[in-house]
C-alpha cells in the first residue's frame, strides 16, 4: 500500500512536469544563460575563466533549482491534496520525500546534460569538470531537500520567491564553499575527495532530517 502511495506520488509530478514544460525549461535557460554571459563579462582570459569556473556554474545551480521549487507543493496547497496525504496510510514524510527527490531529478537532469558544453566557455579541465559533476551529484540533493523547508514555510505567501531566496542563499554558503575547494583541488591536480567527503555527509544529513523539519513546515502552513 505504502509503494503503490508513492508510486502514484512520483508518477503524478512527473506528469504533471512534462505537461508544463515551460515552468521546466524556465530554470534552465537561466542557467545557460548565467553560465555563457559570465565569459562575456570577464573578459576571455584562459586563467580567469578557470579559476571562477567552478563558483559560477554552482551559483547558478543554486539559483536555478530555487527558482524551480517555489511551486513544489503549491498545487496540492491550493487544491487540498496535501490534507489528503497526510492522512493516507503512506507516512506523510515519506511522501514528502518522495515529491522532493522526484523535483531534484526533473531539475538536475538537465542540468547535467548541458553542463558538457557549458564548460567549455570556462575553460575548465576534464579533471575539473569530473571534480564538478560529483560535487553537483551529491550537493544539489542538499538544496532540494533544505530548500523544501523554505519552500514549506513560505507556502501561505503570495509572492514567496524573493523571500525563498533570502532564507536559503546564506544556508548555501559552506556548501558552496566546499564544492569550489573542490574543484579548485581539482584544476591543481590535487586530492579533492576529502571535499566530496563532507558534501556527500552533508547531503545524508539532509536526507534522513530534512522530511521530518518540511513535515512539520507544511502542517505549521496548513493550519
Amino acid at each position: 500500500m505504502v509503494s503503490a502511495v508513492l508510486f502514484s506520488v512520483v508518477k503524478q509530478d512527473l506528469a504533471v512536469a512534462v505537461r508544463q514544460r515551460a515552468e521546466l525549461v524556465q530554470p534552465i535557460m537561466f542557467f545557460v544563460l548565467v553560465v555563457t554571459l559570465f565569459p562575456i563579462a570577464v573578459g576571455p582570459s584562459p586563467e580567469t575563466l578557470q579559476r571562477i569556473g567552478g563558483g559560477v556554474v554552482w551559483v547558478a545551480t543554486i539559483l536555478a533549482l530555487l527558482m524551480g521549487m517555489e511551486r513544489l507543493f503549491r498545487d496540492e496547497f491550493n487544491d487540498g491534496t496535501l490534507e489528503h496525504y497526510r492522512f493516507s496510510p503512506c507516512p506523510f514524510y515519506l511522501i514528502v520525500s518522495a515529491k522532493v527527490i522526484t523535483h531534484w531529478f526533473i531539475q538536475i537532469m538537465p542540468l547535467l546534460l548541458v553542463s558538457p558544453i557549458l564548460v567549455l566557455f570556462l575553460n575548465m579541465t576534464a579533471q575539473m569538470y569530473w571534480a564538478l559533476i560529483l560535487t553537483l551529484v551529491f550537493g544539489t540533493p542538499l538544496v532540494s531537500f533544505v530548500g523544501a523547508i523554505g519552500v514549506a514555510l513560505t507556502l501561505s505567501l503570495n509572492r514567496g520567491g524573493v523571500l525563498l531566496a533570502l532564507l536559503l542563499l546564506p544556508i548555501f554558503i559552506p556548501l558552496l564553499i566546499f564544492a569550489t575547494s573542490a574543484i579548485d583541488s581539482a584544476s591543481m591536480n590535487l586530492a579533492y575527495h576529502p571535499q566530496i567527503a563532507i558534501i556527500a555527509s552533508l547531503m545524508l544529513c539532509a536526507v534522513a532530517l530534512c522530511p521530518i523539519a518540511i513535515t512539520y513546515s507544511l502542517k505549521v502552513s496548513q493550519n
